[in-house]
């Protein structure tokens, strides 16, 4: 047997298929929903995205990849209302917790005043900052 260093999709593929078999096999029936990829964005006047969140609900709960809204546009409330729209869209899909990852240099004060919990700090990651790991139950 050899381990070698290489990166080729199919492989990588096959490796997410395999560990999704396997959990898939783990966890109880009523837990399983569909992988589905959502997002919401905002668009100005122009038909430019200034602003988005996306993200995935899976057995249950919606796991928020991204959130961003273009500097100028930022302090008008379209955040909040991007985090509701996909809260509200997890709910209609029968979620119950909404999981995130957030920088120190991002918004972690900004996911706790819309009722998020801080479940883990991941110190000096990036380097003299830290990930915060936060989640919400609906």
């Amino acid at each position: 047997m050899k381990i070698t260093k290489q990166w080729v999709q199919e492989d990588s593929d096959y490796i997410r298929k395999k560990l999704i078999e396997f959990n898939m096999d783990s966890i109880d029936e009523e837990v399983k929903t569909p992988l589905e990829k959502v997002s919401f964005v905002i668009r100005n006047d122009k038909d430019e995205i200034v602003g988005g969140v996306v993200g995935e609900t899976f057995w249950h709960h919606l796991h928020i990849d991204f959130l961003w809204v273009a500097e100028e546009y930022r302090k008008g409330g379209y955040g909040v209302g991007l985090i509701e729209r996909m809260e509200d869209y997890a709910r209609g899909k029968g979620c119950y917790l909404v999981i995130l990852d957030t920088f120190s240099f991002q918004a972690p004060g900004f996911y706790k005043k819309l009722g998020y919990r801080e479940f883990g700090v991941l110190e000096d990651f990036p380097k003299g900052s830290s990930q915060h790991f936060m989640e919400k139950r609906l």
